[in-house]
């Protein structure tokens, strides 16, 4: 229970940005800058170590949970993505993100690593806690939603979603604006949500270390394993929400994409000579 002492004792210092450590070539070097490496090596030596074992058959409760969230995701992703190739496509991106965001989560929430400073400054703090991060994560979602959509509808048929004719289709003109203005908002819910809840579960953690105090290695294992289960339900939304807006792409239907009755043969058989 060190930690969590060490966590009771500290004093309740909030900052929202990042704090920078030191300059490497001119740029700043952030504390989330520091974690995001250690959490992309835990991430990728877990991963690793779970797929040589079940390449080898040699099974224990660590693999199997893990094996078993790794089928949970796939099955998922076949339900909201019914396109074979689309969801294989699409399954290493949002699989890793699911990873990458629950490790680094939790990172922010295990007592120990914020009470290690550098030069007065916290060593470690959890990306998912940095709104620069969230927001490159939610835009490289974007990104790679609109490269999944162009792929399955052509350049033209995605812009299609957007750009329609108002003076033939004045309905449709401001359907795609709201689109439009639907996907800007989905990237700014993206990366707020996640920010606003590892920031908030930070502060949470803090305040009642703090107000506990001595009490606090029996109320703080409550709260930890509280905070540990909304990492989880954060990273499975942001993985959903990623699953969601693909499909919501590549299954758009313009005004061309309506079925149209096949056209008669006009070619009449030729009558038998007799």
């Amino acid at each position: 229970m060190s930690l969590l002492s060490s966590l009771a004792a500290a004093e309740l210092h909030i900052s929202i940005s990042a704090q920078p450590l030191f300059e490497l070539f001119g740029v700043p070097v952030t504390n989330t800058m520091v974690t995001g490496i250690f959490g992309s090596f835990i991430t990728f030596i877990i991963l690793v170590f779970v797929a040589n074992k079940v390449r080898r058959g040699k099974y224990n409760r660590f693999v199997g949970l893990v094996q078993w969230v790794f089928e949970g995701l796939l099955g998922q992703i076949r339900g909201v993505i019914p396109d074979d190739k689309i969801a294989r496509r699409i399954t290493p991106l949002a699989v890793t993100i699911f990873f990458f965001v629950l490790f680094n989560y939790w990172m922010s929430v295990i007592p120990g690593p914020e009470s290690i400073f550098f030069k007065g400054v916290p060593l470690l703090r959890s990306m998912t806690a940095d709104l620069n991060f969230t927001l490159a994560l939610a835009l490289i979602t974007a990104i790679s939603v609109q490269l999944y959509a162009i792929r399955q509808l052509t350049n033209k048929g995605n812009l299609g979603r957007y750009f329609r004719n108002p003076f033939k289709d004045p309905v449709g003109s401001f359907e795609g604006i709201l689109e439009l203005v639907g996907e800007v908002s989905r990237l700014t819910a993206l990366a707020l949500r996640l920010f606003g809840n590892a920031f908030a579960g930070e502060i949470l953690l803090i305040v009642i270390a703090i107000l506990t105090g001595y009490f606090a290695s029996v109320a703080l294992p409550v709260f930890l394993g509280f905070e540990l289960f909304i990492g989880f339900i954060q990273a499975y939304v942001f993985f959903m929400l990623t699953l969601i807006f693909t499909s919501l792409a590549v299954s758009h239907h313009g005004p061309e994409s309506h079925d149209h009755p096949p056209v008669a043969s006009t070619k009449k058989k030729a009558a038998p000579q007799g």
